[in-house]
């Protein structure tokens, strides 16, 4: 009787040569294997490069999620009186849409700006600091004018309301979100577009803190 031998790797039976006998049976061939690719593996891959995209994405996706809402200040008078609100709103153009919806401000034309500094807390409202200016004169009337912060002045309506839109395509999103972030203020007198650095626009009467808008 043949001596059975185990295959290299335990892969099936041989027999040893036997004198007389039938010739022995050699090893079997095995079965060619392969190694099955972790379970969700082939579809993890495609993730990656997806994931890397995003990534690299991440500042300018916060950028612009961060800046489609806007934002909005509620304005306040010297004694604690709500005037309302202003908002500016960024467009696909760039261009930035100022609104202002304001009440109960004094009569007669008053200058109205963006500030560089987001706190009113100071009773004059010195606290919000001069005008958001970049590399630019006050006013239109200067030559290289006006600074980003500057806005046309506003007569009041019956009541002292002001309800109106300016554009203004020098404002930026960063020059609102800054450390220091944005303010706007209401001036006690007319802005005269050309007088440094502020327009010669008399002592600040209202003032409001921009926040991010939702």
């Amino acid at each position: 009787m043949p001596t059975l031998r185990r295959c290299p790797g335990g892969y099936g039976d041989a027999t040893e040569p036997m004198q007389g006998a039938e010739p022995p049976r050699p090893c079997p061939v095995p079965p060619e294997r392969t190694r099955a690719a972790p379970k969700g593996a082939q579809a993890m891959r495609p993730i990656l490069p997806v994931a890397a995209a995003l990534l690299a994405a991440g500042p300018a996706l916060a950028e612009s999620h961060m800046s489609q809402g806007g934002w909005i200040a509620e304005v306040q008078g010297r004694d604690g009186a709500a005037h309302g609100t202003v908002t500016v709103e960024p467009t696909a153009s760039g261009t930035m849409v100022v609104e202002l919806d304001l009440a109960g401000l004094p009569t007669g034309t008053l200058a109205v700006h963006l500030h560089e500094t987001g706190d009113c807390s100071a009773e004059d409202f010195s606290s919000a600091g001069g005008h958001i200016a970049g590399d630019a004169s006050h006013g239109v009337e200067s030559a290289d004018g006006p600074h980003p912060g500057d806005l046309p002045n506003v007569l009041p309506e019956e009541g002292g309301a002001v309800q109106v839109q300016f554009f203004n395509d020098r404002l930026t999103g960063e020059m609102m979100t800054d450390a220091d972030g944005a303010a706007f203020v209401v001036h006690a007198g007319a802005d005269d577009y050309e007088s440094q650095p502020a327009g010669d626009a008399g002592d600040r009467i209202a003032c409001g803190v921009f926040e991010p808008r939702e």
